[in-house]
């Protein structure tokens, strides 16, 4: 348009920006708005926000922060929807500080904060296990009259059954029925989870029976958490038959009912049959991930079928998906207690190689194997590099290493290596002095 010389209207751009964003193509977005400026076409109040939306939704905090700055800059007073986007962004980074901060900054404006703003903030906190300060926040929105909603009650009703308090999720579930809010999906597979996690199926099976009753059909999500549940109880031919049920009502399983199905079969060391479902996966063309894997190996490993947990390895690291720290670690356990240390030594080249940082597990697993095969100055090397690389070590690999000073006869060393433990801010357990 602007090549043809024709002046682009303020919704022919707004459209354009809305049409990029939404394709994920934010920095074509920020591109035509930057061209816009250039060429003396002021952008409206639509077009900022759009921009700035598209920003926070792609996960560009730090550029949505600066833009929002540049709105004010630039004469172009945000409303409460803008800066709620930018605080929703910052909360899911991580950046509940930087958040709080800008919600100060609004109430200072005399811009009234609304459901969504103490929404954003208060589920960020239950989350960081803030919940001192999510019911302080909790107070000043029923203060400012702001009544919750369902999403509201959702968040609470979640934050209570993640600190084990069920009896007080289901208090207000009875509170927001009262208030004329009725639970929905969401609702009921949170209630469904926490049951499921504090080891009652049963009351677990009764809530989505209730569910049913209400008119509220289960989805695939209520009935992963009835198979999982089931397959951790040990009860996994009642999972296949939540699995048949989920078919006969027209829900496809996923990898996540599959990876279910495997994992109970792996606790029972049925292996055979962990590896026909994983097959079934490949089968009915849903790729298994590296949790599914993770899986297969760990099963394999405690099955001491170690040669099929290599085989899968391999497989990995060749057709993807990507290995991620459990693969590693679990394998290097794996290769260790076989007394195979040289090859979990390589094994933690090709992992670093690949750019995966090792973490405290793998040098406690690496540290182990190496004093229990005699290869102390192997060991200490290893302690010391890890130290340096900053990595913070627990009492375990200090235990690690003083078991196996003390027992090679560096009675001396040990004890140094025991002072040190209070140093760096650990401290002894008794397994600790037991060696000391």
């Amino acid at each position: 348009m602007l090549k043809l010389g024709v002046e682009p209207h303020v919704v022919t751009l707004s459209t354009l920006i809305n049409g990029l964003c939404k394709q994920g193509k934010i920095s074509h977005a920020t591109s035509l708005f930057d061209e816009m400026v250039d060429k003396g076409y002021q952008p409206n109040l639509i077009v900022y926000s759009t921009i700035l939306n598209g920003l926070s939704k792609t996960g560009n905090t730090d550029r949505a922060v600066r833009f929002l700055r540049m709105m004010e800059d630039r004469g172009f007073e945000p409303n409460i929807v803008a800066y709620n986007t930018v605080i929703d962004s910052l909360c899911k980074k991580g950046s509940l500080n930087e958040a709080l901060h800008l919600f100060s900054q609004v109430k200072v404006k005399g811009i009234r904060p609304d459901i969504v703003t103490y929404s954003c903030l208060i589920h960020a906190m239950y989350d960081l296990g803030q919940q001192e300060e999510a019911t302080r926040l909790l107070n000043e929105m029923v203060d400012n009259n702001i009544s919750l909603n369902i999403f509201m009650y959702n968040i609470l009703i979640d934050a209570h059954c993640k600190d084990g308090k069920i009896f007080e999720a289901l208090d207000t579930v009875d509170t927001m029925k009262k208030q004329g809010i009725e639970p929905n999906l969401v609702t009921y597979n949170i209630l469904v989870d926490a049951h499921c996690k504090e080891g009652m199926v049963s009351e677990a099976k009764d809530v989505v029976g209730t569910m049913i009753k209400q008119g509220i059909e289960p989805d695939v999500v209520t009935y992963n958490i009835l198979v999982d549940a089931h397959c951790r109880e040990g009860m996994v031919s009642e999972a296949e038959d939540i699995v048949d049920a989920m078919i006969k009502h027209n829900i496809e399983p996923n990898v996540v009912t599959y990876s279910a199905l495997i994992n109970g079969h792996c606790l029972q060391n049925k292996m055979d049959k962990a590896r026909k479902v994983f097959q079934l996966i490949i089968k009915k063309g849903c790729a298994p991930d590296i949790f599914s894997y993770n899986i297969m190996i760990n099963g394999y490993y405690k099955a001491k079928r170690i040669d099929e947990a290599m085989e899968l390895f391999h497989e990995i690291s060749q057709k993807g998906p990507n290995l991620d720290i459990v693969t590693y670690n679990t394998l290097i356990e794996c290769i260790c207690k076989l007394g195979r240390v040289s090859s979990a030594c390589e094994l933690l080249r090709k992992m670093i190689a690949f750019g995966q940082v090792p973490n405290v597990v793998t040098c406690s697993f690496l540290l182990n194997g190496l004093c229990k095969s005699d290869k102390l100055e192997e060991a200490l090397e290893l302690f010391q590099a890890m130290r340096n690389s900053k990595l913070e070590l627990d009492t375990v690999c200090y235990n690690i290493l003083i078991d196996g000073l003390c027992k090679s006869g560096y009675i001396e060393d040990g004890k140094e290596l025991f002072h040190k433990l209070s140093v760096n801010g650990l401290k002894p357990s008794v397994y600790t002095f037991y060696n000391d």
